[in-house]
């Protein structure tokens, strides 16, 4: 027991480092080393715990990103209104998250085929999501209409973010509102 006790504490000093580092310095401060000496573990242990460092990096992304959720237990209860809202919240309040979340999607290919594999998965259920919004806000939506404008709603946001990313001075909400208020 105590030593399974070790292991959810050692886990959870390298979720908290990698969060510390992402906010303070980016994915490119984030470095396998650094985590570990900011964690104070060596990398064995770290290895034991996650696969990859993009592993953490997900992990702590995914977080973030499900404490803006409308609907955490996965009730159907949120609109794309709520979902939008969400969505901006994310770039709003964790700007430093969003900002890790946006750069490893776009080089997740490149670097970890799990990394990629991973965002695909995010993607996927955020379209079911909006989808499902969609189809119980308007009934005469087949399923592939609502997923195909899930699809284009979320390319929209995912464009914006885009931008958001290497220009902090768009209106990323504005735009956002914008596109939901034409798409959805």
């Amino acid at each position: 027991m105590a030593r399974y006790q070790a292991g959810i504490r050692t886990e959870a000093r390298i979720v908290d480092a990698t969060r510390s580092l992402l906010a303070e310095g980016g994915l490119e401060a984030t470095t396998l080393k650094a985590i570990c000496e900011e964690a104070g573990v060596k990398a064995g242990s770290f290895y034991n715990l996650f696969d990859s460092k993009e592993a953490v990096v997900m992990r702590v992304v995914r977080e973030s990103i499900d404490a803006v959720d409308p609907d955490p237990d996965g009730a159907g209860t949120d609109t794309v209104d709520d979902l939008v809202a969400a969505f901006i919240r994310f770039f709003l309040e964790q700007p430093e998250m969003a900002k890790v979340y946006v750069i490893a999607a776009v080089t997740a290919e490149a670097t970890d085929n799990g990394a990629r594999r991973r965002f695909l998965r995010h993607h996927l259920r955020r379209v079911e999501r909006f989808a499902d919004a969609m189809a119980r806000h308007d009934e005469t939506l087949t399923p592939d209409a609502a997923t195909m404008r899930a699809e284009i709603l979320l390319g929209a946001l995912d464009g914006l973010a885009f931008r958001w990313t290497i220009d902090s001075s768009f209106e990323f909400e504005k735009f956002a509102l914008e596109a939901a208020s034409r798409l959805s």
